[in-house]
């Protein structure tokens, strides 16, 4: 039966946000708390590497969670990072693994189990939501054209792979010099599909200070 590792990548220096989102505090508890609780509780997930810029910073994780076998430095990109954890991880080639971003702490279990059954049953998984507005094609300041917004949709994490196919696209992209915006990004260039699944609005990224507030509304009293 094929294990499943969950990679929770907290390693940016959050710039946008002023410093170091994944520990600004949420209802008194580290934005990337909240994260690692998520995996932590679900009963299907068997092991969890956290990804750090100072690997210090997460000391107290495998304490508090006891899935966090491992704390590692990031790499210089969010494809580094994630290869980094997953070198950790050390999955066989059949496991499932699902990377997540430690800045999206409303993440639920029912969005883990959604992208794991995805990357069961397909190989590769995210979740995605339907676009609201009105989305504009744009050059030199005009407008070309308006998009379609019915074929689009916003990608979240975690995002799910069987762990050999990750693996590949991650070398693949490593030998190409190839940068991708996230890991389903570097399996698609290698022609493979990635499954659709519902996503959860409420499953946002901190990215600002304003964020925080949103995240404290969707948390509820």
């Amino acid at each position: 039966m094929a294990r499943v590792g969950a990679v929770i990548v907290a390693a940016g220096e959050g710039r946008r946000f002023g410093g170091p989102k994944q520990f600004a505090l949420l209802r008194g508890r580290q934005v990337l708390d909240w994260s690692l609780a998520a995996f932590q509780a679900h009963p299907r997930v068997d092991e969890v590497v956290l990804v750090l810029g100072e690997t210090a910073r997460g000391a107290g994780a495998a304490a508090r969670y006891p899935k966090v076998g491992s704390v590692v430095r990031g790499g210089e990109r969010r494809q580094d990072s994630t290869a980094n954890g997953l070198a950790a991880l050390k999955p066989g080639p059949d496991d499932i693994v699902l990377i997540h971003d430690g800045a999206r702490p409303l993440v639920t279990q029912e969005l883990i189990k959604r992208v794991l059954d995805a990357a069961l049953a397909e190989g590769a998984a995210v979740p995605g939501l339907p676009l609201e507005d009105t989305i504009k094609e744009i050059e030199s300041g005009r407008i070309i054209r308006t998009v379609d917004r019915e074929r689009l949709v916003r990608v979240q994490t975690p995002q799910g792979f069987a762990a050999r196919i990750l693996l590949r696209a991650l070398e693949a992209a490593r030998e190409a010099g190839v940068t991708g915006t996230d890991e389903a990004s570097l399996v698609e260039r290698l022609g493979l599909k990635v499954a659709v699944v519902p996503g959860d609005p409420r499953n946002i990224k901190i990215t600002s200070p304003f964020d925080l507030q949103i995240a404290e509304a969707g948390l509820g009293r």
